[in-house]
């Protein structure tokens, strides 16, 4: 017995080397440790708190120095025992909010989680109603708590994961707070270029923390969440454009740059549109990934549906399968996508279409584009005149209502034609086009009919006023005559 005890207490001595002194005076750890042997006891032995000198009675309360069990943990002595609910976060935050105790224990962390974790989505009363959803435990662990950067700790990078899901991807857990959310993220995470890397053990990948945050996550419809719509970009590129962070995956890191010049990111940065696309509209959240050649275009559709449509319809699709070209970007770009202007139609040197077709290559095809932008200038080149007519008759006083509402015809058939573009079919594109010159036609006779009309009326004006004028001076010779008559005979 007393040879168990010697090797006891050297196994003790081992084990418990970095913090001996405070086992020599904390007689909760000895007794738990020596003699009950239970399973805290075991997982305390690795806890950063334990390293750091932090006795049991710092988080349990009692007086640890009393060899007397009942006197140790007496009320009277300020045990409390095992925290319950919001107790639990609570007694972390006596220590982990109070900058001057951190500092004394040499450590770096923050001292706002606890405030963080309250304002959080997960900071909300559980069903309850007595106490939040999570407490610090519920990530970290009690007894065995480690550093952050320690590979056993569950909010490790490759760890987070597995502990966000825990409730995240219990169906019957999260029916209880939040029924629309799925509970499917883990699934597609695993299929993300992040999720793969991470399970093949890389920690620098997105996982949950990277995107949502640790201690003050919210909701994705909170302006302050890191992934509410117009926060997106800038989450995405704490990693995508840090060169250095990139550097061993070897893809670009101007991403954010080329976004933010885009149509799309004017939108969605500078004018606020949250219906803008964000990278995760196009690469996906949690299932992220790039899009394959053969999925761009239905990526794209998703939003641009009628564009896609034409697109799989027309004779340009066997051509990019069977050349591999990716469908919408090989005109558009990706990140950087500029505005659609009549300038990527044609065969000029800004257009497109001359990379494929040339004089002397693709002929039929560079006919065809030099044909549809003859046209579609030609639309343009009329709408711009119709609307100068009815602009010049509406600023002399013309009522001019109707054509100016056909013109919105001619503007239709302009945009129609954009999107009829895609269908590479001359003949469609020329009937749409050809509808809008119809309608410019008309709202130019129409405006051209009404100015002439008011210089009709202005001539007709003119001679009605010296027809006047000649009458009124006329009658009153007239009338002079007749008083000069009457003096006379008077006289």
């Amino acid at each position: 017995m007393k040879r168990k005890l010697f090797y006891l207490g050297l196994f003790c001595t081992v084990i418990f080397l970095p913090a001996q002194s405070l086992l020599a005076d904390d007689q909760c750890i000895s007794c738990h440790t020596n003699t009950v042997g239970d399973k805290q006891s075991e997982l305390f032995k690795h806890d950063i708190h334990f390293k750091k000198g932090i006795s049991c009675a710092d988080c349990h309360g009692g007086n640890s120095k009393l060899e007397d069990m009942d006197a140790a943990m007496n009320p009277k002595e300020g045990f409390i025992g095992v925290p319950k609910g919001d107790n639990i976060s609570k007694t972390c935050a006596h220590c982990h909010a109070d900058p001057e105790k951190m500092k004394k224990y040499g450590s770096s962390l923050p001292t706002n989680q606890w405030e963080s974790l309250q304002s959080s989505v997960h900071g909300k009363l559980s069903t309850t109603g007595k106490e939040h959803i999570t407490q610090c435990v519920t990530c970290h662990d009690s007894h065995g708590i480690v550093s952050v950067k320690n590979s056993a700790s569950p909010v490790f990078p490759l760890n987070v994961v597995k502990t966000c899901t825990k409730c995240h991807a219990n169906a019957s857990f999260m029916q209880t707070y939040n029924p629309a959310m799925p509970v499917d993220q883990l699934d597609k995470y695993r299929t993300s270029v992040h999720g793969v890397r991470n399970r093949n053990g890389d920690p620098k990948p997105a996982q949950c923390a990277s995107c949502h945050g640790s201690h003050d996550i919210r909701g994705i419809k909170d302006v302050k969440s890191s992934v509410y719509a117009t926060n997106i970009p800038t989450t995405c590129s704490k990693c995508h454009s840090n060169a250095e962070y990139m550097k061993q995956y070897k893809i670009p890191t101007d991403q954010y740059e080329k976004f933010a010049r885009s149509e799309h990111g004017k939108a969605l940065l500078q004018k606020h549109d949250v219906g803008a696309p964000a990278c995760n509209d196009c690469h996906g959240n949690h299932g992220a990934t790039p899009p394959g050649v053969e999925s761009v275009s239905k990526v794209c559709g998703t939003c641009h549906a009628l564009n896609a449509d034409l697109f799989s319809s027309s004779p340009h699709k066997k051509a990019f399968d069977e050349r591999k070209l990716p469908e919408c970007e090989t005109c558009h770009s990706n990140h950087e996508i500029v505005a659609a202007t009549d300038k990527l139609l044609g065969v000029g040197s800004e257009a497109v279409c001359s990379r494929c077709h040339q004089t002397n290559q693709n002929v039929k095809g560079y006919a065809v584009a030099k044909t549809m932008r003859s046209l579609i200038d030609s639309l343009e080149f009329m709408e711009q005149n119709a609307e100068m007519l009815v602009n010049e008759s509406e600023q002399r006083g013309m009522e001019i209502s109707e054509a100016k509402f056909k013109l919105r015809d001619v503007r239709q058939a302009r945009l129609q034609s954009r999107t009829m573009v895609h269908s590479f079919n001359e003949q469609k594109f020329h009937d749409v086009v050809g509808k809008g010159m119809t309608a410019a036609s008309i709202v130019q006779g129409e405006a051209q009919a009404s100015i002439d009309e008011y210089y009709f009326r202005r001539k007709g004006l003119g001679v009605a006023t010296l027809i006047i004028t000649i009458f009124t001076i006329s009658l009153y010779l007239y009338i002079r005559r007749l008083e000069r008559k009457q003096n006379k005979k008077v006289i």
